[in-house]
């Protein structure tokens, strides 16, 4: 029986490449070769598509992004450009061969730890006049499109590429200016009207009814990182590299340039852009464990990352919490450079082992802030990683790489497995965004590449457009709970600063409080002790891009919910999609002396009513109800 499937598939491979080949020969003047790429057991015109096209005019290929036999991204232009080949133009199609791609795996942190990816991969050969080869991958799955160029022989270093998205006429975009950090706001505009610039490649789009997010998944250092580039009046975005020349020794695989669409809740739930990524490269993950975490940075500043005894009393306040964590920011080491490091005592000149001893004997971790700059070069890395383990050390925060240039990832590369060898949760700040990494090295919690809590520029549309564009693509360090800083955009509503706990997923929940900010507020309190930081489930409940929010998070039996809303007062109204059956909601709301807890058994197919004030927002926290039960509490 098997021999006989195995003939059906190489028949039907053959007879595909045939047809490929006679359709590509067509003459001058005729029309677009065409064929397309449908996801896994797709009904016929329903979810996401591929269609590629050969202009045979000149030989350039294009791409249009469907869903439900609409279009939501327009024949788009494809194509890499090298030092002895162009690889846009003059193609013709040598064969094409589909498989389908099956994976479960499991993440230690995100909207689901455990996934099941399946996808419809197409294979189409290309070559040109003068014998030059491009084969172009394309995936299609329930939740995206994507693609990406393979070169089978060395053709020098990459000087370009001809890939873009062009929207559909009318379309919306919700953007952030591209920055190096990756730090910007994003603002609503139509995607025709988005002033000329550059732009992050985590863009979302609307066309008609479906929402299209693009983003790119598995870049290491054999590439370049890259970003938007808009004309305006344009419904077109250009991929643009970060480096002019992206150094290329040998065959070349591109990463993939991704497409997430469906509906708004499809785009915010799925796992698209680590379903693309290779598959983990640290076997042994029983050392990784997500958690909340006590930042302490925004609570006390340099100073108390210059104090072992501020440190101290942190570990006591996390420990009261139960939170397992930790983070020492800025100030708590020396310039290294000034330690004879030939000396075997010179790590006493620090006393972050104090601190991890203080640490381990309350049962809270320790996790520090340490600059790039004291990592980027062999010796240095051999200094500080295999100290820090040494020590007892659980994590590090790594900051101010400020770059998504090719010799930047080759950095993330060596310290990706650096980390990984010496025990050390990692959280990246002044950083790219996630591509793919949490699959890859799960050890990677969290990373900022976000306006986040610490800025001054938030704006409630921001807070709302988050869960829609950064945060769909992995875990985001906006670190919130500061309820002391006058300057966020909903501080007058403690509930919704409370709501983005549960809103924002992050592997290592940085919480930003002061303990003076959670001891006046004792429900917000409470509601942080319970809280964890990885996810076996995750459900859009309601919302719209730049407007409103509300995710709901399941841990084991238990859903936690936040909600952030920009504009005026309101009362929510909110689908639990829960199915059927009693649950006990337990929501914090604004009240006119503070926060407000209040119990409510509802049916799990019904709509939760909550009171918001203005850009404000809520928390709450669901389980099933039986006779007598009043509390969520475990």
């Amino acid at each position: 029986m098997a021999v006989h499937v195995r003939i059906r598939i190489t028949v039907l491979t053959l007879c595909l490449a045939l047809a490929a080949v006679l359709v590509a020969a067509l003459p001058a003047g005729a029309e677009p070769a065409v064929w397309k790429v449908s996801a896994p057991s797709a009904h016929a015109g329903h979810g996401p598509g591929a269609v590629l096209r050969l202009d045979p005019s000149n030989g350039s290929p294009s791409l249009e992004v469907t869903h439900d036999g609409q279009t939501v991204i327009e024949p788009s232009p494809l194509g890499i450009v090298t030092e002895r080949a162009d690889l846009s133009t003059g193609l013709r199609l040598l064969g094409r061969s589909d498989r389908e791609v099956s994976e479960s795996y499991r993440t230690t942190v995100g909207k689901d730890r455990t996934r099941h990816a399946r996808m419809i991969e197409a294979r189409f050969r290309f070559g040109t006049a003068d014998g030059a080869r491009l084969d172009l991958l394309v995936r299609v799955s329930g939740d995206g499109v994507a693609y990406r160029y393979v070169l089978p022989a060395d053709t020098g270093d990459v000087v370009g590429e001809t890939s873009a998205f062009t929207l559909p006429a009318g379309s919306a975009a919700w953007l952030g200016k591209y920055r190096r950090d990756n730090e910007n706001l994003f603002a609503q505009y139509d995607a025709a009207g988005a002033p000329a610039g550059e732009y992050m490649m985590q863009a979302l789009f609307k066309a008609g009814d479906s929402y299209a997010l693009v983003a790119e998944s598995d870049l290491t250092g054999t590439y370049s990182g890259a970003r938007l580039v808009h004309d305006a009046g344009s419904v077109t975005y250009r991929v643009k590299l970060w480096d002019e020349q992206v150094q290329v020794d040998g065959a070349l695989t591109t990463p993939w340039r991704a497409v997430i669409t469906g509906d708004l809740a499809t785009v915010t739930e799925s796992t698209f852009v680590d379903d693309l990524a290779p598959s983990s490269k640290v076997r042994d993950t029983s050392w990784i464990k997500p958690a909340p975490a006590l930042w302490t940075w925004l609570a006390g500043g340099r100073p108390a990352g210059q104090s072992l005894e501020k440190q101290k009393a942190y570990v006591d306040y996390a420990a009261q919490r139960g939170w397992p964590y930790t983070v020492v920011d800025a100030g708590w080491y020396f310039d290294p450079d000034q330690w004879d490091v030939t000396d075997p005592d010179w790590q006493t000149n620090s006393w972050m082992p104090e601190l991890v001893r203080y640490g381990r004997e309350r049962g809270v971790g320790i996790q520090v802030w340490i600059h790039h700059r004291d990592l980027d070069t062999p010796e240095e890395r051999e200094r500080w990683l295999p100290t820090l383990e040494e020590w007892g050390v659980k994590g590090v925060k790594i900051d101010f790489m400020d770059s998504e240039a090719q010799e930047t990832f080759r950095w993330y590369d060596t310290i990706l497995a650096g980390t990984a060898e010496h025990h050390l949760l990692v959280n990246f700040h002044g950083s790219t965004i996630p591509k793919g990494v949490h699959r890859t090295w799960p050890q990677v919690m969290t990373m900022e590449g976000v306006n986040g809590e610490e800025k001054k520029t938030n704006t409630p549309e921001h807070l709302a457009t988050l869960p829609f564009t950064r945060n769909v693509i992995g875990g985001m360090d906006y670190t919130p709970g500061a309820f002391q800083r006058a300057e966020r955009p909903n501080a007058a509503s403690d509930a919704g600063e409370l709501g983005l706990s549960v809103l924002y997923e992050s592997g290592i929940q940085n919480l930003a409080g002061t303990p003076e900010s959670y001891d006046e507020r004792p429900e917000a309190r409470r509601f942080l002790e319970q809280i964890p930081a990885a996810w076996d489930e995750t459900k859009l409940l309601a919302g719209d891009p730049g407007k409103g929010a509300v995710l709901a998070r399941r841990d084991a039996e238990r859903w936690f919910i936040g909600g952030i809303f920009a504009g005026a007062a309101r009362t929510a109204e909110v689908p639990l999609r829960f199915g059927h059956g009693k649950w006990l909601v337990e929501t914090v709301t604004d009240g006119p002396g503070g926060l407000v807890r209040k119990g409510r058994m509802l049916r799990g197919d019904t709509k939760l009513s909550v009171p918001v004030v203005a850009n404000g927002g809520f928390a709450a926290v669901a389980c099933h109800w039986y006779q007598g039960r009043t509390s969520c509490d475990r």
